[in-house]
């Protein structure tokens, strides 16, 4: 399906609630519809909730999980939101695994309900870049793209960042 993207939700900061009471973050459900609505998305997008859980609960039959639900798709260009504490080990298995689709994975370090996250625009960047990357797997953060083999998260900046820079 050339002209539309699949869009697979698995959770993370993206789509984390915050209770007023206990003062935890907790999942209720994906704000990734809204978010797409919100931002006027011209583009057919089929989604999908593969689990809704905090990245540094997921195990490796969640991330083959993950690939597995992205070879079998129709569409070549995929986009999965994920939590940035693992992002990094999910790319490296879906890289290994997964030849001939886009796939480009985002999340947010500040939860959609905030009103001040990142995740709109990490959103946006991931749907524009599984539309114009080749075939690879790709983590989109804050206006940049990092190849699967070649991106760390650097806890201290709170940023992504290149292993070794070109």
């Amino acid at each position: 399906m050339p002209n539309r993207i699949r869009v697979f939700i698995t959770g993370g900061t993206f789509d984390k609630d915050y209770n007023e009471i206990t003062g935890e973050l907790f999942f209720r459900d994906t704000h990734v519809p809204h978010m797409l609505q919100r931002g006027r998305m011209k583009i057919r997008a089929e989604m999908r909730t593969l689990m809704m859980i905090d990245s540094r609960d997921m195990t490796e039959e969640d991330r083959l999980s993950i690939a597995q639900n992205c070879l079998k798709v129709e569409e070549t260009r995929i986009v999965i939101t994920h939590g940035t504490d693992t992002m990094v080990e999910t790319a490296q298995v879906m890289g290994k695994l997964i030849t001939g689709k886009t796939v480009v994975i985002t999340g947010a370090m500040i939860p959609f309900t905030f009103g001040s996250s990142d995740g709109m625009f990490n959103l946006g960047s991931a749907i524009a870049f599984a539309q114009t990357l080749p075939p690879g797997v790709y983590i989109a953060m804050n206006g940049r793209y990092f190849t699967w083999d070649n991106v760390r998260k650097n806890r201290q900046m709170g940023a992504f960042e290149e292993i070794n820079p070109l």
